[in-house]
C-alpha cells in the first residue's frame, strides 16, 4: 500500500478517515509465517536486524510498518536509520512501528476495512522496546497536523477507516501530508548528467553550497535557466558547471542533513 500526496499538501477533517503520525524511517514488512523474515522494498534484511529477531507476535502473522532510530527526544533520525541500512558499522538499534497488518493466524486480512484490521493488529502485538504499534489520533487532522509542524516532526498520513489493504498500489485511500520547510537559495551551477541544479544557502557573509536539487524544475524552469547558465558560467569540473550566484528561488525541502545539505530539495519558484 503506497501513498498519494494530499491535493495541495494540506490536511483535511473528514469523518470517513483517520490519521497518523507518519514515521520518518524505512517501509518494512515482518513477516512471521513458517519462519520470520524482515522485508525492505527490494531486499530481504533479516540478518541486518536482529534486534528485531524475536518479534512479540504469533506464528501466522505479518505486519506493516517502519523501522527508524530514535534520538534523545523520541524523535525518528532518518539520517541514522538509513546509515544503518546502508552499512551495519556503528549501528544504532531500530524500532519497529507496525502501522498495519496484512495477515492473522494465518489469515490474509487484507480484504478487511482497515479500523478492523486496527483492532486485529492490537491484539497480535504485544508491544516491547522494539515493536511499537502507530494508532491513529482522535480528534482534528488539521490541528494535528499543525502540532505535528510545531514539534518538527515528518508529517501524517490520512486513511480511510474503510480501505482495504491494496498491495504494491499507490492509492487515495492513504494519504500524506508532508511538514515541508522553506527557504531561499541561489542557483550557483548544474549538473551535467543528472541536470540538476546545484543550490547555494546564504550563510553570513558567504554562500554556502547545500547540495543539488532535481525535484520540482519544469521544462519552462529550465528553458529560463539556460541563458544565465550559459552568460553566467563562473567555472567547471567534470561533473558540475558553476555559474554567478545570481537567480534566487524558493525551496521546500525535508530537513538538513549533519553535514549541512538539504534533503530533498524542490524548486518551488523563481524569486525575482
Amino acid at each position: 500500500m503506497l501513498l498519494q500526496y494530499s491535493k495541495n499538501n494540506l490536511p483535511f477533517n473528514d469523518p470517513s478517515t483517520f490519521a497518523e503520525l507518519k514515521w520518518d524511517g524505512i517501509r518494512l514488512i515482518v513477516s512471521n509465517l513458517d519462519e520470520l523474515n524482515l522485508y525492505t522494498k527490494n531486499t530481504n534484511a533479516t540478518a541486518k536486524y536482529p534486534e528485531l529477531h524475536n518479534p512479540p507476535i504469533p506464528k501466522g502473522t505479518i505486519l506493516d510498518g517502519e523501522i527508524v532510530v530514535l534520538d534523545e527526544q523520541g524523535k525518528a533520525d532518518f539520517e541514522a536509520t538509513n546509515a544503518g541500512f546502508r552499512s551495519s558499522k556503528k549501528r544504532k538499534p531500530v524500532v519497529f512501528m507496525a502501522f498495519d497488518i496484512l495477515y492473522h493466524r494465518g489469515v490474509d486480512v487484507t480484504a478487511l476495512p482497515l479500523e478492523v484490521r486496527k483492532g486485529l493488529l492490537e491484539e497480535a502485538v504485544q508491544e516491547n522496546e522494539n515493536y511499537r504499534i502507530v494508532r491513529p489520533i482522535q480528534g482534528s487532522t488539521t490541528d494535528f497536523f499543525k502540532l505535528i509542524c510545531q514539534h518538527g516532526l515528518e508529517g501524517i498520513v490520512i486513511k480511510k477507516k474503510s480501505s482495504k489493504y491494496e498491495k504494491d498500489t499507490r492509492s487515495w485511500s492513504w494519504q500524506k501530508v508532508i511538514n515541508y520547510q522553506m527557504a531561499e537559495c541561489f542557483i550557483t551551477g548544474y549538473s551535467k548528467k543528472e541536470h540538476s541544479w546545484l543550490l547555494g544557502y546564504p550563510d553570513g557573509v558567504r554562500i554556502r553550497t547545500v547540495g543539488a536539487m532535481q525535484l520540482g524544475i519544469t521544462p519552462s524552469a529550465r528553458q529560463s535557466m539556460w541563458p544565465v547558465f550559459q552568460a553566467y558560467k563562473s567555472g567547471e569540473s567534470k561533473e558540475h558547471v558553476y555559474v554567478q550566484p545570481l537567480v534566487r528561488c524558493k525551496v521546500k525541502y525535508r530537513d538538513w542533513y549533519k553535514s549541512g545539505a538539504m534533503r530533498l530539495p524542490v524548486f518551488e519558484e523563481f524569486i525575482v
